[in-house]
């Protein structure tokens, strides 16, 4: 018995489909996202890691400064980062995004907060803005905690104290890892010290201390802020399927709090807090994974919920 033949024309759109996937599988089969080392970050990127795994792909979490993120954007060297935290990483966007150079894919969270905070002690004693920081100089040692050197929040930080605004101009800006600025701030806190430091919504911080945002420093920090989820230009489209996954991701900070929570509490690692909300929520994988599909073209909800 003859077995049957595909003809030329068949074997030419095998090819050319065979040739199709192993481009696809190269180019969007790894997935780069950018981390710059962020408790709240590690939440949206540990749920796009975890959804993404479930679709069939591999992630690569590169751990990088916000500018060398960005400029790994354009190089394309980092494919999405989820933590274009606005305003405060202005100059970054209106280098890179503004200018087409990065594609911004979606606002992924809103009402953010991110300024210069303080314990509520600290405020009720009349430190209720930037303006009133000097007169408690002695009081503060002079120190503003920040994060890590780089970061666009530091450079805002000394960019005011270069300027003598507020009169912070002998103020020095003491930069360090988020962990470590915290464990500044707890130990104050348990002496009732005064101390001023980078705070930001969504994250913990709001819960384990009692703590109040200082008016007035717009200028460098803008106010109410937004998240933005970026990619590398052209890789929705060079990936379509990844790329429709993260336009429908967004986040709450009430999502993100609950699971930051019980990490920084030692509760359960980022990935175990992760997985135990999805299972406590996974309606929400409803909106996230319409329209996506798994890697092979499978059902990517049930692909997903599969892991749960």
């Amino acid at each position: 018995m003859n077995k049957p033949t595909i003809g030329f024309a068949g074997a030419l759109l095998l090819a050319a489909s065979t040739l199709h996937a192993q481009a696809e599988e190269a180019s969007c089969s790894t997935v780069k996202l950018g981390d710059p080392g962020w408790s709240d970050i590690a939440v949206t990127n540990g749920i796009a890691s975890f959804l993404l795994e479930g679709l069939g792909y591999k992630v690569q979490t590169q751990t990088l400064a916000v500018p060398i993120i960005f400029a790994g954007l354009h190089k394309g060297q980092v494919d999405v980062f989820l933590g274009n935290w606005m305003p405060a990483q202005q100059g970054n966007y209106d280098k890179f995004v503004a200018t087409g150079e990065v594609d911004k894919l979606k606002e992924n969270l809103s009402g953010t907060e991110y300024t210069l905070a303080v314990p509520t002690y600290v405020y009720e004693a009349g430190v209720k803005s930037f303006a009133d920081l000097d007169k408690h100089a002695d009081q503060f040692a002079n120190k503003l905690y920040g994060i890590a050197s780089g970061s666009p929040a530091n450079e805002s930080i000394r960019r005011m104290i270069e300027a003598d605004e507020f009169g912070l101009g002998d103020w020095q800006l003491v930069e360090s890892s988020e962990q470590a600025m915290l464990v500044q701030v707890g130990r104050a806190v348990k002496r009732e010290q005064f101390v001023v430091f980078l705070g930001w919504t969504p994250h913990p911080m709001n819960v384990q201390y009692d703590m109040q945002y200082l008016a007035g420093g717009e200028k460098y920090f803008g106010a109410s802020g937004s998240v933005n989820t970026l990619a590398r230009k052209g890789y929705a489209a060079e990936c379509p399927n990844v790329g429709k996954l993260l336009s429908n991701l967004g986040f709450t900070q009430e999502m993100e709090n609950a699971i930051m929570d019980r990490v920084l509490s030692k509760e359960a690692s980022n990935a175990e807090a992760i997985k135990t909300w999805l299972q406590a929520n996974p309606a929400v994988l409803d909106d996230w994974l319409d329209g996506v599909s798994s890697r092979d073209g499978g059902n990517g909800l049930a692909a997903v919920k599969a892991r749960l």
